[in-house]
Parts: structure tokens; sequence; C-alpha cells
């Protein structure tokens, strides 16, 4: 896709037509735990940036955008309520979210809810800017015994949040517009090809 032009400041741009719409679930199992295990992922549309160097508003990609990053922690910051940016910080919200897995019913993940405050003191003025991060959950052992992990990845889903109400007749038309409400429109994966690519990344990390 490079070749077609559709890669521009760093970032994927789909044609026209084309939407991105992953559920929790895709973006923790299709993305972040391929991402973290280095196994191939279902499209290269996440980039790597390290968001500490950004405000939300100069990050790539158009400023009405959701845009999605792969962020590498630092260990020392794994467990802090805060992220450090360019000219504030995001600050953590609101309880954790599990993310399950729907074929197994168990625990894949876990969706974080930030805010970002512009300014370095604390407490800083809170903006309309909203972060989702999610990181990988760890429910035994024996996954870490086969597959090793490259870093403490996690993924970002940054947006700024609308404060104008839509009336009932533009909120039926959006939806009407929406597709693929509940998957992914451009990396929608069979279970059958889904588990055989993840069984054998499994395998080459044994």
């Amino acid at each position: 896709m490079e070749k077609q032009g559709f890669i521009r400041e760093g970032v994927l741009r789909l044609p026209p037509g084309f939407r991105f719409h992953p559920t929790d679930e895709e973006l923790v199992v299709q993305y972040l735990k391929r991402k973290v295990f280095s196994c191939p992922l279902p499209a290269s549309i996440i980039p790597e940036i390290s968001l500490r160097n950004y405000d939300p508003w100069d990050l790539p990609g158009g400023s009405k955008e959701v845009k999605y990053f792969f962020n590498l922690r630092e260990a020392k910051h794994l467990n802090q309520k805060t992220r450090a940016a360019r000219s504030g910080y995001w600050r953590a919200e609101g309880k954790e979210k599990k993310v399950v897995a729907s074929k197994c019913n168990q625990v894949v993940g876990v969706k974080k809810v930030l805010v970002f405050c512009r300014g370095k003191s604390k407490p800083a003025a809170p903006t309309d800017w909203i972060m989702h991060e999610y990181h990988l959950a760890y429910p035994d052992s024996k996954t870490g015994a086969c597959m090793v992990p490259r870093g403490d990845w996690v993924l970002c889903r940054i947006f700024k949040k609308k404060r104008a109400t839509k009336t009932e007749d533009e909120t039926e038309e959006d939806d009407s517009r929406r597709p693929c409400p509940e998957s992914s429109c451009v990396t929608e994966l069979s279970d059958e090809s889904s588990d055989e690519e993840e069984e054998a990344c499994s395998s080459t990390r044994a």
C-alpha cells in the first residue's frame, strides 16, 4: 500500500470509502498481542510513536480523526496514573475495563481511559482530548512459556470529545452511514485464519 501513496506523515491513509472501526477485542487480540509478540499484523495501519513528545493536537493524522498508535512504555511508568506529554499530561479517569475474548470468555487485555490536561502543574486544566489505552493481560504463565514479549507496548486510541449534541435526525443519519459496527471493516479475519496464524506464531517462539 505504500507504493500507492497511502502513507502520509507516517500514518496510513485509507482509500475513500474505507473505515477503520475495530472493537476493543480486535485491538487487543489482532493488533496489540501480535505487536507485543512480534507476530505479523493484519494490516500495517497503526504506527509507532512516542506519545511523551507530542500534544494530542500535534499528533500525525487529521484533527477530526480517531487516531491509533503503538506506544512503548518505560518500566518506571508502568503503574503511574499519569502519562507525560509535551506541554501537559494524560490523567487516568475512572476504573479500568477488562477486555474479554468472546470465543473463550477469557480476559485478554485491560482498557484505561485518560484525559489530557494542559500544563505541567497538578492539578491542571482538563481538555476535551481523550485517550483509550490498551495493554495485555497475562492470566497465567503458560503463554509466557512459548511466547516472549518484545517490550511493554500499549495501543492508544486518541480522539477529541465532541461537545455539541446532535439532533435525533443527525444521529440516525450517522448510524445509517456507520459500517460494520461490531467488527473492523478493514481487518476482519475468520476465526480459522486467526487461530492458524496464532498457532504458527506460538510455535516459532517455543
